[in-house]
């Protein structure tokens, strides 16, 4: 392909957004006749005519509505790569907001945070904690982190943290007085730290799988929380059992403070996923760090 291939391309886009050689020629800033003569020489060059022009309007021939339906993406594909590569010579900087559950701090941001800001002192991070399901672009985040699950289909979006299990777990003193289920009948005769979803402001059901099939329990206990650390510092004062997800309390668990239960019988629940809207370009601030929470968790979980 010659250079002089791609002479008129421009021009023909600016006459088809604008409706005139006038409103073009005042858009790229040269005179009408500058944008009358580029369009010919193309057409020329074509071998086809890409505009009707009368006296009082400007239209696209079909030869040139096909045109323009081809090279109009394609030039704006160049214009994000070409924009994406001088962010190479770049430093991330500015104000990165990010939308995240309350289970999602400890598990993403506490192994995260203290490195990349380090990594990057010109980039400031706010996570806003909420457990409802955000609309991002409405609310002005730049990305939001949920379980895999419960990402829009129109986000395009990055695994953080590996699929999981859900936990059912309580303190060794709790066990000790109050004996250990065997399955999730036995739950019936326990105290569990019930939780009520902060959006719906309903009561979770504990799920649990059963040959093959999900099966929601509502249980019963003296204590009902709406956040996710209160529930943990609940079981830990051995006030009940708990039902969370796994990586949240893995910790207490390695430390003896929590011990698991009715493992055979508990759902495997995606990881965590970062997400953004869908568009071509991605803020170089949020790009790094997605790539940098990527790596770090993947080598925190090997």
């Amino acid at each position: 392909m010659k250079r002089t291939d791609l002479d008129g391309v421009l021009p023909l886009l600016a006459v088809v957004e604008h409706g005139s050689f006038r409103a073009a020629a005042s858009a790229l800033g040269v005179t009408p006749s500058a944008v009358s003569q580029a369009v010919k020489l193309l057409e020329e060059r074509i071998g086809v005519p890409l505009l009707t022009r009368t006296t009082r309007s400007v239209g696209l021939t079909q030869a040139g509505r096909v045109f323009v339906d081809r090279v109009r993406p394609a030039l704006a594909e160049v214009s994000d790569t070409l924009a994406s590569i001088r962010e190479f010579g770049e430093r991330p900087s500015g104000l990165l907001r990010i939308n995240a559950p309350r289970i999602a701090y400890p598990v993403i941001f506490e192994p995260v945070l203290p490195a990349f800001l380090e990594a990057y002192p010109d980039v400031e991070v706010e996570v806003f904690l909420d457990d409802g399901l955000a609309d991002i672009v409405r609310d002005g985040f730049d990305a939001g982190i949920r379980l895999g699950r419960m990402v829009a289909p129109d986000m395009i979006a990055r695994a953080l943290t590996s699929p999981s299990r859900m936990v059912v777990c309580a303190s060794p003193a709790y066990l000790v007085r109050h004996g250990t289920p065997e399955t999730p009948d036995d739950l019936a005769h326990h105290r569990c730290i019930n939780f009520r979803r902060p959006t719906q402001k309903t009561i979770y059901n504990w799920r649990f799988v059963e040959r093959g099939e999900d099966r929601h329990v509502p249980v019963h206990g003296s204590v009902t929380v709406n956040d996710p650390n209160a529930k943990i510092h609940a079981a830990l004062a051995g006030l009940g059992l708990a039902y969370e997800v796994g990586p949240i309390v893995q910790p207490h668990l390695d430390r003896g403070d929590l011990v698991q239960v009715l493992e055979g019988h508990l759902p495997d629940i995606p990881g965590f996923h970062i997400y953004y809207p869908g568009r071509a370009q991605i803020m170089l601030k949020l790009r790094v760090f997605i790539d940098f929470a990527a790596a770090a968790l993947r080598t925190s979980q090997t």
